[in-house]
């Protein structure tokens, strides 16, 4: 396994794999990783003959106040993962080699990044669209692969792809779970046991969700009422957002019909906690 910290030098591996007629995969991280990006990379291994992993905390997507200084960088752990996952190249570069000088230009994708998070986090989806356009450029992927976990961002940047024409196919794989249901994320090691325990929560309120809709119920602010009373039975538990919105573009909608995306954000102690999921009432 190759480990590229520069443009370049991440640039010419990819030239000889595409000189050898190999298929590129990427899978674009900030690191932390965890089992939910060793899905991604199982993914990518399985499907592409050559793999990159990026491993870039970027400084763009987070606003004030966030979690950008602390934010976990276990490189050497991360690098280990890549190597027994069967990874390629590695590229993990600096902040100053992505963003050498004032940034001017940027992407952003209108009215899916409104909602959801994006209504309490400004700036936030740009930060994620624009290094995601910098990393395709970058590597120049056949295959990027993202989690439904983070739902409204595969959204987000499936739509940047198809209006760009950028030559790629983006693959959303499922969320990986621990034990309690639970969503894996890199923001769940700032949590205590007992706040995981109660993290938990979350994901009860959506499978209450989903046996509401398919006993029938077609009400939104029903389904949306009962998740609050789930979610509020931990004292701890801030409620950012209960969402239930149309899978493609996001708005909201009152009667649950064809396919839909539920979507929660909580606060618990020091950890901010999304998760969904996609029901298809058509099938």
């Amino acid at each position: 396994m190759e480990v590229a910290t520069t443009i370049e030098s991440v640039r010419s591996l990819v030239r000889a794999a595409r000189k050898r007629d190999q298929r590129i995969g990427l899978v674009p991280t900030m690191g932390a990783l965890h089992v939910g990006h060793v899905s991604l990379i199982e993914a990518a291994v399985k499907n592409d003959d050559f793999v990159v992993v990026s491993i870039f905390v970027n400084p763009t997507q987070f606003g004030p106040g966030e979690d950008f200084e602390k934010y976990p960088r276990p490189l050497e752990a991360d690098l280990e993962l890549c190597k027994k996952a069967g990874v390629d190249v590695v590229f993990a570069p600096t902040p100053e080699r992505m963003y050498p000088s004032e940034h001017l230009t940027w992407v952003n994708v209108e009215k899916l990044t409104e909602p959801l998070c994006g209504r309490n986090r400004p700036g936030h989806f740009c930060g994620v669209t624009t290094v995601c356009a910098k990393l395709f450029n970058i590597v120049a992927p056949d295959v990027a692969y993202f989690g439904q976990k983070d739902g409204q961002q595969a959204i987000v940047i499936q739509r940047m792809v198809t209006d760009l024409n950028m030559p790629l196919e983006i693959v959303v794989c499922p969320t990986v779970r621990e034990p309690s249901g639970l969503a894996v994320s890199s923001r769940n090691q700032y949590l205590s046991e007992q706040q995981k325990t109660e993290a938990a929560n979350i994901y009860a309120s959506l499978q209450e969700c989903r046996r509401m809709i398919d006993a029938g119920v077609t009400d939104a602010r029903q389904i949306i009422t009962r998740m609050q009373e789930i979610l509020q039975q931990v004292s701890s538990t801030e409620i950012e957002y209960i969402s239930v919105v149309d899978a493609e573009t996001l708005e909201g909608i009152e009667t649950i019909t064809g396919k839909v995306l539920v979507a929660v954000a909580v606060k618990i102690g020091p950890a901010r906690l999304i998760d969904n999921i996609l029901v298809d009432t058509d099938k």
